[in-house]
């Protein structure tokens, strides 16, 4: 989203490198308090044992109507990018998961493929299926909540003047300070 204007985003797994769990009860809380419009929940799915079954499939809340409609929308923008529609007879369902009845903002929890077909494993591994269902997901967030795309202006490039200095010693500290804050920096003239 982040090619996109007026959201926030809360993210509340464990963001650094999977290895710490964060309870569904803290995930479902934090988006509560922070007063979220939506909340979606992405896994990857497991249980036809190394067959071939297998696809995208998407839940949302029984009851829950806003719910459902962006379980929809998901889950047809899903497939429409990745192609991976499964054998799955109800691909979009309700469930009475814990992050879609403790939220209360509309939910949808994904699942993107099992990780245990052997149809869907060569398919889920790729840096390919990986940027479809993000792209999928993003556009989809953006369109139904209103976002509007930031305006970019491709090919020009913006320079800054930071100091002017009558000795050039000044000039290289400012640029050794700049650089070990991440900054490409150097100096004009002489």
């Amino acid at each position: 989203l982040k090619d996109y204007e007026g959201y926030s985003l809360l993210r509340l797994d464990d963001s650094d490198d999977g290895a710490d769990d964060v309870a569904l009860a803290s995930r479902t809380g934090a988006a509560n308090a922070w007063g979220a419009d939506f909340y979606l929940s992405v896994h990857h799915n497991a249980g036809v044992n190394g067959g071939k079954g297998g696809g995208i499939c998407a839940f949302s809340y029984p009851g829950s109507t806003n719910g459902a409609e962006w379980r929809d929308a998901l889950y047809d923008a899903l497939i429409e990018k990745t192609g991976l529609k499964g054998n799955r007879a109800e691909p979009k369902q309700t469930a009475n998961f814990y992050v879609l009845k403790h939220t209360n903002a509309p939910a949808t929890l994904l699942e993107l493929a099992f990780m245990d077909s052997a149809t869907d494993v060569p398919i889920l591994l790729t840096e390919d299926f990986a940027q479809k269902c993000a792209k999928a997901i993003v556009e989809t967030i953006a369109k139904r909540a209103g976002l509007k795309k930031k305006t970019v202006d491709e090919g020009k490039i913006y320079r800054v003047q930071l100091g002017a200095f009558t000795k050039r010693e000044y000039a290289e500290n400012l640029v050794k300070e700049l650089k070990t804050k991440g900054y490409s920096a150097f100096i004009v003239g002489g």
